[in-house]
């Protein structure tokens, strides 16, 4: 949770999205065409070992619950907390198995059974537009995920293929930075008109509590308000 003020994150995003509206489509489509990724069946993206978890844009919340409602959970490290120990998070993520690799939900036997209908991420995945540091904390874009650590590479892509694969990244990188925008408008907001304020170690508190695996009330942010997580 940044301890910079709401405000000042929603303008850091909209300079963000500002960014990303001036990344020219052609660029990143060339470097698709000279990394010429392809994947090879691993399926090592579809684990929290490898990738951590897979946020859920709102569209494909509603794909999954209608699929399996129990395919979903809140996004690990919720943002806020209130005085009143409710932590507040800013959308979903898929469910991982509960096998050392923390395998997705819908993987089963080294194969997606929701393939067709996979998600925003996992439809681009394993492309990337947007800047963050390095191991050497130089900011910059990034592109490519996991670039060698998985799939094959220098195949042949097409032009036009390479271009579609570039828009549908940067839609999906522009959907998520209006994700966050949203969500950050929307939690202060909510803390003006219900007198609540976001406490740090209380947070810190709860997120032990759930560590341990205790009950903690949980709001999620979804289509624009927070609903209670069961």
């Amino acid at each position: 949770m940044s301890l910079v003020p709401i405000p000042l994150q929603v303008i850091a995003l909209r300079e963000e999205q500002g960014r990303l509206f001036d990344y020219p489509v052609e660029s990143l489509a060339g470097i698709i065409r000279e990394v010429g990724f392809s994947c090879n069946l691993c399926a090592r993206c579809c684990t929290r070992s490898f990738n951590g978890h897979v946020f859920l844009l709102d569209h494909d919340v509603r794909a999954a619950r209608e699929i399996d409602p129990g395919s979903i959970e809140p996004a690990p490290d919720p943002e806020f907390c209130d005085q009143d120990g409710v932590l507040y998070v800013s959308g979903y993520a898929l469910r991982a198995r509960g096998d050392e690799q923390g395998s997705c939900w819908f993987l089963e036997q080294g194969r997606c059974r929701v393939y067709g209908r996979r998600f925003s991420i996992c439809r681009i995945y394993p492309y990337m537009l947007h800047r963050e540091a390095d191991e050497w904390g130089d900011v910059d874009w990034r592109q490519i995920s996991g670039l060698g650590q998985h799939g094959t590479y220098h195949q042949t892509i097409p032009e036009a293929e390479s271009l579609e694969i570039a828009r549908e990244t940067k839609e999906y990188e522009n959907a998520i930075l209006t994700h966050q925008i949203a969500f950050l408008e929307c939690i202060q907001e909510y803390f003006s008109f219900h007198h609540l304020r976001h406490v740090q170690k209380i947070r810190d508190d709860q997120l032990r509590r759930l560590k341990r695996g205790e009950p903690v009330r949980t709001r999620v942010y979804y289509s624009g308000n927070f609903e209670d997580w069961q």
